[in-house]
């Protein structure tokens, strides 16, 4: 069941993830029309249908993404902060969700009253690569263990926490569908019980370090 519930989670990592950065890309086109025409109407509607999206899919689907991304970092023996690939793609998440946030979204609401720019279309450009970028390091993984010296197996988590971050990350997404912008209010909870809960798992197992 852990399993089963643990791959959910994991499908439904990469098809938020994959949404978030084809939305992106939408909004570069949308943005890229608007810059581009001389029709008022044309630039409008461009902007307005880019505003649609970013509130509707392109926040719901970085929220999804990344509440899937940190809980099966967190529940299962990857960890966080245990190699440099995971923890790069955390911190590049952060970034991301701040940016998205709090310039990003307030540059778009902007636009509709004065018409889509050109920073408009990098700031979507950049978004989009670095999801891109993401994606690499989830297939590649490179660079290794954060501590080398230290040899650690984490456990995984039991299968309620799979279950929860599906089924909150589906909410989360319906719900914003619905209201027109992004209301993470149970990923924040589902992630602090999560992290509150975490030590009563199991512990972390220690392995002896093969020579290289």
């Amino acid at each position: 069941m852990t399993k089963r519930w643990r791959q959910l989670a994991l499908w439904l990592h990469i098809l938020s993830s994959a949404g978030w950065m084809a939305q992106a890309m939408t909004l570069c086109v949308l943005f890229s029309v608007g810059v581009a025409t001389d029709t008022p109407f044309v630039r409008d509607a461009s902007t307005s249908m880019a505003l649609a999206i970013d509130g509707r899919l392109v926040g719901p689907l970085a929220n999804a993404s990344a509440l899937t991304g940190i809980v099966l970092a967190v529940a299962t023996p990857w960890g966080l902060v245990r190699h440099w690939w995971v923890l790069a793609k955390f911190a590049i998440t952060l970034v991301q969700l701040y940016l998205g946030i709090f310039l990003l979204s307030g540059a778009l609401e902007d636009a509709v009253e004065t018409g889509p720019s050109v920073a408009n279309i990098v700031g979507a450009v950049l978004m989009a690569s670095a999801i891109a970028f993401q994606g690499w390091l989830s297939v590649a993984k490179p660079w290794g263990r954060v501590r080398p010296d230290r040899r650690t197996v984490g456990v995984t988590a039991p299968a309620w926490v799979f279950v929860a971050t599906v089924l909150v990350g589906l909410v989360d997404l319906a719900v914003a569908l619905v209201i027109g912008s992004p209301m993470p209010l149970l990923s924040m909870i589902l992630l602090v019980t999560i992290l509150v809960t975490r030590r009563r798992w199991g512990t972390v197992r220690r392995v002896a370090a093969t020579a290289s």
